[in-house]
């Protein structure tokens, strides 16, 4: 299910720099979330495993299955919607994960990616939006009229932006010592730009669905140091120093105070 993935040239670099320990393994296939069984095939290639579970009290009723399950006992990795790269600090060392279905994807996106999982686990971020809110998780599901699927999504993103926050500057410093990094993560948010303009206009008027516009617009916030991208009202509010000191307090005030306007 694992095999290891050597890292050369400017990956290797920022191993170095920001994950050291870090392993990283591409995945014989992909997943959502891995089970107890096949997570624990990690035993094979880490020094250690340390499962973490969260209490019951911070998930609300209607929480999905999967959310549940990944918030149990049960040794889990991952969560849908985690994309392309993710990472797990469960494992000693540290494991970033690539899967199979960026084989078609440009190897510079890919670096990107790869970069980014390297230096959230350097920063030592939350490893998922549940680990990021956690009681927390709970107050925004009450603070916003969405149901289940929708607060997860919107989490998810809450938790893109709060991540992006503290990692973008980093890769802005890049622009002159690893440029085809700096240029993979310009690429990016340029990429996402076209669909920034028009995107309040199209929450408005129901054309798109909330969770939907806050999962692109948190996305560009990864990519919006130095001012490089607009993000729109009310996702704005997220491209600041007081998310990024705050935290999930802020992100479900945040939440409550925008619902409470878009009712008006």
């Amino acid at each position: 299910m694992f095999e290891s993935r050597a890292l050369g040239g400017d990956l290797a670099a920022v191993r170095e720099t920001h994950a050291p320990d870090a392993l990283v393994v591409n995945t014989e296939r992909d997943f959502e979330t891995l089970d107890p069984a096949v997570a624990e095939e990690l035993g094979l290639l880490v020094d250690g495993l340390d499962p973490v579970g969260y209490p019951d009290e911070w998930l609300p009723a209607d929480a999905p299955d999967q959310l549940a399950h990944y918030a149990g006992s049960d040794f889990t990795i991952g969560l849908p919607g985690d994309g392309g790269v993710t990472w797990t600090r469960q494992t000693e060392p540290p494991v970033v994960f690539v899967k199979p279905r960026l084989r078609t994807s440009p190897d510079p996106f890919v670096d990107f990616l790869l970069a980014e999982g390297l230096v959230e686990v350097g920063l030592d971020l939350p490893e998922s939006f549940l680990a990021f809110f956690g009681e927390g998780y709970r107050e925004l599901a009450a603070a916003v009229p969405l149901d289940p699927a929708g607060v997860y999504q919107l989490a998810a993103a809450l938790y893109t932006a709060y991540c992006g926050l503290h990692t973008r500057e980093i890769f802005a410093d890049w622009e002159g010592t690893r440029p085809d990094l700096f240029d993979a993560w310009v690429d990016a948010g340029e990429r996402l730009e076209p669909r920034l303009s028009d995107l309040s206009t199209e929450v408005a008027r129901g054309e798109t669905e909330f969770p939907a516009a806050a999962e692109l617009a948190c996305s560009a916030i990864k990519h919006a140091a130095d001012d490089r991208i607009e993000i729109p009202t009310p996702f704005a509010a997220l491209d600041s120093s007081a998310y990024a000191e705050h935290g999930a307090e802020y992100a479900v005030e945040w939440a409550r105070k925008t619902f409470e306007k878009l009712d008006d």
